[in-house]
C-alpha cells in the first residue's frame, strides 16, 4: 500500500489549502508497526536464546523454532508467542502442576526493556523528518517466520 494522497484541497481567493492529515496518520501508524516488527524480531531471538540455555526439556526440539511474533494491523500491536507446532511450549512457559515455570518469553522482555525502548525510539524519532520516515517503512515481513 502506497502513501495516501492528501484528500482535502480548498481554493479560496487564489490560496490553496491542503490537508495532509491522512498522510500523517498513515506515516505514524506505519512507523509504529515497523518499530513493533523490529521489537518482535529482537524478542524472538532473545527468547530462542533463553529457551536453549534454560534447561527446558527437549522432546522434539521444535520449541525454539515455534517462537513467533505477529504485528496486527488493525490493533497496531505486537503479539509474541508459540505457533501451533509449539503447543507444549506454552505449558513450559507458564508452568503446570507437573512442569515448573520457565518464562523464557517473559524474561526475554523484562531483561531487555531498555533495548526495546531504544528500538522504538529509533523509529518514532523519524516522525520529525518525512523522508527518513518513508525509507524506514517497509510493507512486508510483519509476521515472523518461526526460525
Amino acid at each position: 500500500m502506497s502513501i495516501p494522497k492528501s484528500v482535502v484541497k480548498l481554493n479560496r481567493d487564489g490560496v490553496t489549502y491542503t490537508s495532509d492529515i491522512d498522510r500523517c496518520s498513515y506515516t505514524i501508524t506505519e512507523l509504529s508497526r515497523a518499530a513493533l516488527r523490529d521489537v518482535g524480531k529482537f524478542v524472538c531471538n532473545r527468547a530462542r536464546q533463553n529457551i536453549s540455555s534454560a534447561g527446558i526439556k527437549r522432546r522434539s526440539g521444535r520449541m525454539s523454532k515455534s517462537v513467533q511474533y505477529w504485528v496486527r494491523k488493525r490493533e497496531t500491536d505486537l503479539v509474541v508467542g508459540f505457533k501451533k507446532s509449539g503447543f507444549y511450549g506454552g505449558f513450559q512457559e507458564l508452568g503446570t502442576s507437573n512442569q515448573p515455570k520457565v518464562g523464557a518469553l517473559q524474561h526475554a522482555v523484562t531483561e531487555n526493556i531498555d533495548q526495546i525502548r531504544d528500538i522504538e525510539a529509533q523509529y518514532l524519532s523519524h516522525i520529525e523528518d518525512e523522508r527518513r520516515a518513508l525509507t524506514e517503512i517497509d510493507e512486508g515481513d510483519y509476521e515472523g517466520d518461526g526460525t
